[in-house]
């Protein structure tokens, strides 16, 4: 008898974490959803088990707070005594979005740096959003993937993904001393990571943007994916016995894009769940465009 396997899905309450869910559960996989809203990630699941997933329970997450997620780690240790898939979903955009005016304009596709002043009734940047962002994309998934090294580790093939974007791509970076630095994997450390976020943050709340080559537009989720992708790097270079892997699930139509996407939460999870679910021949500390292996850093616009 086939051993069981055992998912946790951040952000699983809606959009592609909800699918995401019903796709792993599909395939036998059993699966934690996890939100940090109790009624929403329970409303989810109960509409999952609803249609026939049994293998789908909750478990209430705030991955910006350690006690959380240690709560978390604690039941999974008691209930199933290992981690095999760990799918960091959970995310923010650091944006104010006037929904109207953006879908006229034709969504991200059309928000581009050297356009950054002409959208400014279209896209808010407030600095409060983009610390947020920051401290959800990048220094929470730090901590919850951290924090499940030791249940991943008693699995017999883990799997960690990082539910990334297109605009984790290294061409929306300007500085291309930065860009090298990042693409430099084997002197790169988790602490000049750090220092680099920090560093944006403090460009960003001083005005300093366009003077250090960052991006100009969604500037703070740009940095937080491009950050989430090196972190991956690092991590499959440091846990060889874990497979460690970022995806760009597509433009996908959710409440974080305004239904501006090209394709569906359906499409979006596939990239995900495919990755999630590879043989243990497969790769480790690689970028998926959506289910292709893709680059972390493209010469033209990866978004056209």
């Amino acid at each position: 008898m086939e051993e069981k396997r055992y998912a946790i899905v951040t952000g699983g309450n809606r959009g592609i974490g909800y699918e995401i869910c019903r796709q792993l559960a599909s395939k036998g996989v059993e699966v934690i959803l996890t939100s940090r809203n109790q009624d929403r990630g329970e409303e989810a699941v109960k509409n999952l088990n609803a249609s026939g997933f049994s293998n789908v329970i909750f478990h209430q997450l705030d991955i910006t707070d350690p006690s959380s997620i240690s709560c978390l780690a604690k039941f999974v240790q008691t209930h199933f005594g290992k981690l095999d898939i760990l799918i960091n979903n959970a995310a923010e955009i650091g944006l104010i979005i006037h929904d109207e005016e953006f879908r006229a304009l034709g969504g991200f596709v059309h928000v581009l740096d050297e356009e950054a002043h002409l959208l400014t009734n279209i896209i808010e940047q407030p600095y409060e959003l983009g610390e947020r962002c920051l401290k959800i994309n990048y220094h929470a998934t730090k901590t919850i993937t951290e924090s499940f090294i030791p249940l991943l580790q008693l699995s017999k093939s883990p799997r960690i993904v990082n539910v990334s974007s297109v605009y984790g791509d290294l061409y929306w970076l300007h500085n291309e001393k930065l860009k090298e630095e990042l693409q430099d994997i084997d002197n790169l450390t988790d602490e000049r990571l750090d220092e680099i976020v920090q560093w944006f943050l403090t460009d960003f709340k001083t005005g300093q943007l366009k003077k250090n080559g960052w991006p100009l537009t969604v500037s703070a989720y740009k940095v937080s994916k491009i950050a989430l992708n090196a972190y991956t790097r690092l991590m499959a270079k440091k846990y060889k016995d874990i497979f460690v892997n970022c995806v760009h699930p597509g433009y996908i139509k959710t409440g974080m894009t305004s239904q501006t996407g090209f394709a569906t939460v359906e499409e979006g999870a596939k990239g995900p769940v495919m990755v999630a679910l590879l043989p243990d021949n497969g790769p480790s500390g690689v970028y998926f465009d959506q289910t292709q292996i893709g680059n972390f850093s493209s010469k033209a616009n990866p978004f056209v």
